[in-house]
């Protein structure tokens, strides 16, 4: 009986970029791409921003003061992004991978519970809002947006960002929701570490082979 090999992931490794043409970026890999294209993670980092989702009210946007906001195209409320997060964006094809968005959610937020309980740190997602949480405390946010049956736009994992920008906006929506990050919990490694472990974690979820891009 013979086996299918797995499909493709590609993973780019893309450094530290302005949010706004990533995200543009992002829609014209997904509007080119056809059935035969493969599934692709894109490791980023940003400059201090605030993302404001399709949904997304003014009023959880408290006091952004210098830190521009972006009206973006994901799921969710307002987040932020900056320097020391670790931002995988998945530009998946559902149909490769055999989930539907909510199972697509679901495997990413379980792929950041393992890896976190990997260093001793019990974490867990809630059905009402959608990332991952420590003792209560917001330590990765989740934002997708569907297009012809492929996702873009992904997670943020806290790992030695400020988070004082977090206090000027109601996380994802939730008035008086406090973040953590990994650096503050105690786990030393940093974000290309946590990356590569992630990135792997991902791909084996989804039935995944990772090539580097």
């Amino acid at each position: 009986m013979s086996r299918t090999s797995p499909k493709t992931l590609i993973v780019r490794h893309l450094g530290r970029r302005d949010y706004l043409p990533t995200w543009e970026a992002m829609r014209a890999f997904t509007d080119a791409r056809t059935a035969t294209t493969p599934s692709e993670l894109w490791i980023v980092e940003h400059p201090a921003v605030f993302t404001q989702g399709q949904a997304g009210k003014a009023e959880h946007l408290l006091a952004p003061g210098d830190i521009p906001v972006v009206q973006t195209d994901r799921g969710g409320q307002v987040t932020y992004h900056g320097p020391g997060q670790l931002v995988v964006y998945l530009l998946v094809s559902l149909r490769d991978v055999g989930v539907g968005i909510r199972g697509l959610v679901s495997i990413i937020e379980q792929a950041i519970i393992d890896l976190l309980g990997a260093r001793g740190i019990e974490a867990q997602a809630r059905p009402d809002a959608p990332g991952v949480y420590v003792d209560g405390r917001k330590i990765a946010s989740l934002g997708l947006r569907v297009r012809r049956g492929f996702t873009y736009h992904g997670l943020a994992l806290n790992v030695s960002n400020d988070l004082e920008p977090f206090r000027r906006i109601n996380p994802c929506g939730h008035a008086g929701l406090e973040v953590t990050s990994t650096r503050q919990l105690g786990i030393g490694d940093d974000t290309d570490l946590l990356a590569q472990e992630l990135s792997q974690r991902l791909a084996d979820a989804l039935g995944l082979h990772i090539s580097d891009g």
